[in-house]
């Protein structure tokens, strides 16, 4: 299970999912790492989170720019996913809209359901939030609000929220004017609509129309108190994809992010080996298994081929587009942004661990063995790697012991890092920076053992249980590193993943055993 210790200190969702990989729980974060640790390190939980989590066995994150932000997610995912954990509201709809009538004097109000004409903002993520800003808006532009217009300038009037068209003062033209300017600070388009009145502002000030000027003065206030606008759920009636990438050391981290008619659905992650051409062989795989979007939008323009293709594999056209300004840009920097948080959020760590146990260059690439057997039987080896803090499951290993009957654990060390090396010098492959051993000092020097006989020189811990204490070659009191400190808490993150993956193999052999 990832470790809940490595999650960013940022807003976003949090997915528990089960042994299966089944999203069974979805929570919203202002602080990620501050939120799941409460549920690990607090023990009076009520009955129903003790079940959740005792259920959870992997931890999935999406970081979002605001905790605004994560709430709009949250929704979306449990609609999508429909967690276990979750609470099941059957006949829930999405966040209430706010709307403006189709009528010669647009009305102002609150809609559950697009059901009648008209135009719609939103969903918002809160009452509260919906509220504030139907108010900010009513009371700035002064528009009506009521269902059946009256003959007479009733009290919202009087209180000077609208500017009552029912008196028959102002023109279906200038009301319009007014609907104008709300419908950009509902669609988010402040800073446009800020230029537009603070020009008009200035030309009434230079009039003497000092009142008028006022009015617009308090507007652009008004506005600029409603400009912080989300992005992650919008209105759209076309589905896209999101995908971004970065290149570290020959290798490809691509995030995928899926938008649903406006609501981000889901998020997956790839890791491969950096070639030309790499980006569009990934495109043509993935699209050849799943349904292309309406819209794909990338930071850079792929081969004029994989146009075709898209549209090919849909049926109809498919737009690509490589944003460099606005809402969809945003979008591509939010998933920059997880990949970074998510493939690259464990430098901290690895810089902890280079310092704590004197490395000379950060252990980006980091091998950890374990072995695991049921009474001496079934006995096994794993090699889990971490690439810049993070599993890189495509260079897990597993191993079958061959030399040993019986229990051995030193030997068994000792068979595994000698295959698993001689393998990669055989293949003339790149040797990790940096090898853990889940054992005390006898699994260490037998590890020692196996890389001196290859002739390998890669710098080695081991981290015995209980204490958790880190040994080094040639000493025989453990390292001065605390269980809690940073650098050890990532040591045992690692081999708690070897120890995971070596019982799965263990279980795996012995019911083909058993199943023979």
């Amino acid at each position: 299970m990832n470790d809940y210790r490595s999650l960013p200190d940022l807003p976003g969702c949090y997915l528990y999912k089960d042994g299966d990989g089944k999203i069974i729980y979805v929570g919203k974060a202002k602080n990620l790492k501050k939120r799941v640790a409460s549920y690990f390190t607090k023990s009076d939980h009520d009955p129903k989170t003790s079940a959740l989590i005792s259920a959870i066995r992997d931890i999935d994150f999406i970081v979002t720019g605001t905790e605004v932000e994560a709430l709009i997610l949250e929704n979306s995912l449990i609609k999508r996913y429909r967690p276990k954990y979750n609470i099941d509201l059957k006949d829930s709809k999405s966040y209430a809209f706010i709307s403006l009538s189709e009528e010669p004097f647009p009305r102002i109000c609150i809609a559950r359901s697009k059901q009648e004409n008209g135009t719609y903002f939103g969903p918002f993520v809160s009452g509260r939030e919906r509220d504030h800003v139907l108010q900010v808006v009513k009371k700035t532009f002064r528009l009506r609000s009521c269902r059946k217009m009256p003959k007479r300038p009733c009290l919202r009037y009087h209180i000077g929220t609208c500017i009552a068209p029912c008196r028959g003062e102002i023109s279906t033209d200038d009301y319009m004017v007014r609907v104008g300017r709300a419908q950009e600070v509902l669609k988010g388009n402040a800073g446009s609509l800020i230029r537009k009145l603070e020009a008009e502002m200035k030309t009434f000030a230079e009039n003497q129309e000092f009142e008028r000027a006022m009015e617009l003065r308090d507007q652009i206030d008004a506005v600029r108190h409603l400009s912080d606008r989300q992005h992650i759920e919008r209105t759209k009636t076309t589905d896209e994809d999101i995908i971004n990438y970065t290149v570290r050391q020959d290798v490809l981290y691509l995030m995928l992010f899926s938008v649903f008619k406006g609501t981000l659905g889901e998020k997956q992650e790839f890791v491969f080996d950096w070639k030309d051409g790499a980006v569009e062989e990934f495109l043509v795989q993935y699209y050849s298994e799943n349904e292309p979007p309406s819209e794909l939008i990338l930071p850079e323009p792929p081969d004029e081929a994989i146009g075709e293709f898209l549209s090919a594999q849909k049926g109809k056209k498919v737009r690509i587009t490589m944003p460099q300004r606005g809402e969809k840009k945003n979008l591509l920097d939010l998933v920059a942004r997880n990949i970074e948080t998510v493939f690259f959020g464990g430098e901290r760590k690895v810089r902890s661990l280079q310092k704590r146990i004197g490395l000379p260059d950060p252990p980006e690439v980091i091998e950890c063995f374990d072995i695991s057997h049921l009474a001496g039987t079934a006995m096994v080896g794993s090699m889990v790697q971490f690439r810049y803090g993070r599993p890189d499951k495509r260079h897990y290993r597993r191993f079958k012991i061959k030399t040993l009957e019986g229990i051995d654990d030193f030997a068994a060390i000792r068979e595994v890092v000698t295959r698993r090396y001689r393998r990669i010098l055989e293949e003339g492959g790149d040797l990790p920076d940096l090898v853990i051993i889940d054992g005390g000092k006898g699994q260490l020097s037998s590890a020692v053992d196996a890389l001196n006989e290859l002739g390998v020189k890669i710098p080695i811990i081991s981290i015995a249980k209980r204490e958790e204490e880190l040994f080094i070659p040639g000493f025989s009191q453990p390292l001065p590193v605390k269980k809690h400190d940073t650098a050890s808490l990532f040591v045992q993150e690692i081999r708690d993943e070897a120890h995971r993956f070596a019982i799965t193999y263990n279980r795996l052999l012995r019911q083909k055993k058993i199943g023979a």
